[in-house]
């Protein structure tokens, strides 16, 4: 990721809502059969993804151990795992520090490769859907239904039932590099969601409705083309909300 310094915050309620009400699912100690790193993992993950921790933002160890009642050690793993995911990074002297926000150009290339993918996965996911999947995405459908920018709500079971139903075709591929880069690319994006208002919930639910009705068809080649169309539409959102940023930051 780039070296720049973050841009300001022009974050929504209606985002700020939905990402804070996500992080708060996290129960406040280890959840049975989650080791101490696991734990420490997924709360500074949250942490980074809702912008408790702003990017570029220096992460006190000392302090997250303190939150957490544990020590040091299970937090400094955990982050060496997040520094392998580009989601923070290592400075001499310094310790830890969030990954600078996105650059445009950087999220272009980001959506190029989840084009190359995220399709193929989905017909994948077409052809290995089973009931317990097809029961999940009825679930998903329904927290999807009539949402709007407005409704903080609605918004932030939007919001949670989106990341649902990507992890959903990652894992439904039965490929699991594939399911870990797809894992990977979602946790950037949303921590850029999280900063700049981007999903346009409304266009976003139709474009997921025929992406799930194709799954639930078992139709790999509605899959495909569904997914191939809604990440063409969201990367063009996603640019014209970077194009904007950037032009802030030099103005």
């Amino acid at each position: 990721m780039s070296s720049q310094p973050p841009a300001a915050s022009p974050k929504s309620d209606a985002e700020r809502s939905a990402w804070q009400a996500i992080s708060a699912n996290y129960p406040p100690r280890p959840p049975a059969g989650s080791t101490l790193v696991e734990w420490a993992y997924e709360h500074l993950l949250s942490m980074l993804m809702t912008v408790q921790i702003a990017p570029g933002q220096r992460i006190a160890i000392d302090k997250v151990a303190r939150q957490l009642g544990i020590s040091q050690t299970p937090i400094r793993e955990a982050l060496s795992q997040l520094e392998a995911e580009k989601l923070v990074s290592k400075m001499p002297n310094v310790g830890y520090r969030a990954s600078p926000r996105m650059t445009r150009e950087e999220v272009q290339d980001l959506y190029t490769l989840r084009l190359l993918i995220e399709p193929y996965a989905a017909a994948r996911a077409a052809e290995r859907i089973d009931a317990e999947t097809l029961a999940t995405l009825e679930g998903i459908e329904r927290d999807m239904r009539g949402v709007t920018d407005k409704d903080d709500r609605a918004f932030a079971r939007f919001a949670e039932a989106d990341a649902k139903l990507h992890r959903l075709i990652a894992t439904g591929s039965g490929n699991h590099l594939i399911a870990a880069t797809i894992e990977r690319l979602h946790s950037h994006l949303q921590i850029f969601r999280s900063l700049y208002r981007t999903n346009a919930p409304e266009q976003a639910a139709a474009e997921h409705q025929r992406i799930i009705e194709a799954l639930i068809a078992h139709d790999p080649v509605a899959a495909e083309a569904a997914v191939r169309d809604h990440l063409e539409r969201s990367k063009d959102r996603m640019d014209r909300v970077s194009a904007t940023a950037a032009a802030e930051q030099t103005g």
